[in-house]
């Protein structure tokens, strides 16, 4: 099956880094994703075209993409707004969580949703997780009430409770890393084969608030965003990080100032918040979404930039690839990042769908000179 009904792209001998909005012409648009604020997408790891959205309207929608057209398929209602939703390993079940406290599942097969826990405060983020030697498959949430839980689907009570450093704002795994992002720039790292123990706790190398977390798909490491426009690159074995770890700017944009004193004119540069960040699952570079209304691919390796995609003109809270890297999901949707103030009534609730290529997200290879 075709991702795209027509495909008009074109090749170039000499490749930009700088994408023009001819590159996302082609990109399926859904126009119509949720009725408030976006918060979440997630892809069946099953199907390269389904996949899940939670928005602030307090719904879930599986939508599906069947010959360029997007197709709605179910959806279920939680009693408050919905932060994060995610699939489970083989693609028969979703969860989600959010304002209202409580973790539900949703059964694809018949279509019935339940609440399998909850928390004290909001669920701010969720992740299916292979744990202990026994790889016992669980979901672990991450909640405004400073605490981590795992939870097995047969059971209402969780498994185990781990109490946070404070509120969780952000959480990914991959292999048996989970890595914890909470308020006052705290990092908690956990190994998942003795999940009920943290692993190693830090602060965040950036200055200010951490606003997204993506594991490497390795599971040695993490990329961080931050509010302050800016990403770092992290190793868990401590020597690894120090070889490798870094820090870069990005989602950041410079305005003319005419308004100087004596009449000059001032550059000025705005930072945004860097809401998502998102591996590559076969090739290990990864995406940024900023609040800016841009996303860029970036080679972590060789710390540079593969693509980097103009500006749009609404903030993009969340991005997500496919199970294959094939298609790069993005949302264009209020973030909240200006409070309610900046909710504006025009603001538009759609979703992207982006067909990548080789050379927006493979790595290249380094070249050397004699």
């Amino acid at each position: 099956m075709s991702f795209y009904r027509t495909s008009n792209s074109s090749s170039s001998s000499t490749p930009s880094t700088m994408a023009t909005e001819k590159d996302l012409a082609n990109d399926i648009v859904l126009n119509n994703a949720a009725e408030d604020s976006i918060s979440d997408i997630a892809f069946s790891p099953q199907s390269d075209f389904m996949f899940s959205v939670s928005s602030w309207d307090s719904k879930v929608r599986i939508w599906d993409v069947q010959n360029g057209v997007p197709q709605g398929r179910a959806q279920y209602e939680h009693q408050a707004p919905v932060l994060t939703t995610r699939w489970s390993f083989d693609g028969t079940k979703i969860a989600s969580g959010g304002c209202d406290n409580v973790l539900k599942v949703f059964d694809v097969t018949t279509g019935q949703a339940q609440q399998i826990g909850q928390h004290n405060s909001a669920i701010q983020s969720l992740r299916f997780v292979s744990c202990g030697p026994t790889n016992q498959q669980c979901i672990a949430t991450g909640s405004w009430d400073k605490t981590v839980k795992y939870w097995d689907l047969r059971s209402p009570q969780p498994i185990t409770t781990l109490q946070m450093p404070e509120r969780v704002y952000c959480m990914d795994s991959s292999q048996k890393l989970l890595v914890v992002g909470t308020a006052e720039r705290h990092l908690v790292v956990i190994d998942l084969n003795n999940p009920g123990q943290i692993f190693k706790t830090s602060l965040s190398p950036l200055k200010w608030q951490t606003r997204s977390i993506s594991c490497y798909n390795e599971g040695n490491g993490f990329a961080i965003g931050s509010i302050e426009g800016r990403c770092a690159v992290q190793y868990i074995d401590e020597q690894e990080q120090r070889k490798d770890g870094f820090s870069f700017k990005c989602h950041r944009q410079q305005v003319q100032n005419n308004g100087a004193a004596g009449g000059r004119t001032s550059t000025e540069v705005q930072v945004f918040p860097v809401n998502s960040i998102v591996f590559h699952p076969i090739h290990g570079t990864f995406a940024t979404a900023g609040a800016d209304g841009s996303f860029h691919f970036w080679d972590k390796n060789h710390r540079h930039r593969l693509k980097g995609f103009p500006r749009l003109n609404y903030s993009i809270p969340v991005c997500q690839f496919n199970r294959t890297g094939s298609v790069f999901a993005y949302a264009l949707s209020y973030d909240w990042h200006q409070g309610h103030t900046g909710n504006r009534p025009d603001y538009p609730n759609v979703i992207r769908l982006h067909a990548t290529s080789d050379e927006e997200v493979k790595a290249k290879k380094k070249t050397t000179t004699r």
